[in-house]
């Protein structure tokens, strides 16, 4: 009977393990689509921007066995302290992550528009950069989220700020490119979508990092008290 707690201690690491496990595959499958996406719009390359699309069935399973790790484990280790952020932190996360996989989506339905159109508007030129930055957030998010430095995760809060620069920068040159030339109206609105889609991943990467501080110091910082 003496071995029963120390079999179940590590049974229950074994699990918290894995479900950190899932989650970083998961995040590592985003960074994927998201510079899959990216390339198939700098190298106009329709086929693989399709893949990204199809790579959304395994986010959306991902997701169902996360969410049900996190379920089995609140249910039958009732986790306290540490361990019960851990859990709480991982459903959420999971959730953005999801999310940014379902934009990595949109943005490469909108690269296949832009493409099947004709020559990209110049505005274009400047997406990349933008989704080199967001991608860079959410990678940074999940560094401190396996090593646990809520010190780095708040320093992707301030990355944010070019990634909304740009996202100004493309909508204001869109606008300008549809009102001189009306009839690529549909390719400068498929341009302010795609700039759309990459700022709400920098968003969920800041998500993410806000987590990581709540996991590491039982801090919510999302709404900070003196607001």
């Amino acid at each position: 009977m003496t071995n029963m707690p120390l079999h179940t201690d590590l049974q229950f690491a074994k699990e918290l393990q894995e479900l950190k496990d899932r989650l970083l595959a998961m995040g590592g499958r985003c960074e994927t689509m998201i510079d899959e996406a990216i390339h198939a719009l700098e190298e106009r390359d329709v086929a693989l921007a399709r893949s990204v699309m199809k790579a959304d069935k395994q986010m959306n399973r991902d997701e169902l066995e996360i969410d049900e790790l996190v379920v089995r484990i609140l249910a039958l280790r009732n986790p306290v302290g540490r361990d019960l952020r851990f859990a709480v932190t991982s459903s959420k996360v999971v959730i953005d992550l999801e999310r940014i996989g379902d934009e990595a989506v949109n943005f490469s339905e909108r690269v296949v528009e832009l493409i099947e159109a004709g020559p990209l508007p110049a505005p274009a030129n400047d997406l990349p950069e933008m989704g080199r930055l967001a991608n860079q957030m959410l990678r940074d998010a999940l560094d401190a989220f396996v090593t646990e430095d809520a010190k780095k995760a708040l320093t992707v809060r301030s990355q944010d700020d070019p990634v909304d620069e740009y996202y100004g920068q493309i909508l204001r040159a869109a606008e300008r490119y549809m009102t001189e030339q009306p009839e690529h109206i549909r390719q400068g609105m498929n341009l302010a979508s795609c700039a759309k889609y990459l700022e709400r991943i920098a968003d969920h990467a800041t998500n993410i990092a806000e987590m990581v501080v709540f996991l590491v110091r039982g801090e919510d910082v999302r709404h900070p008290k003196n607001q």
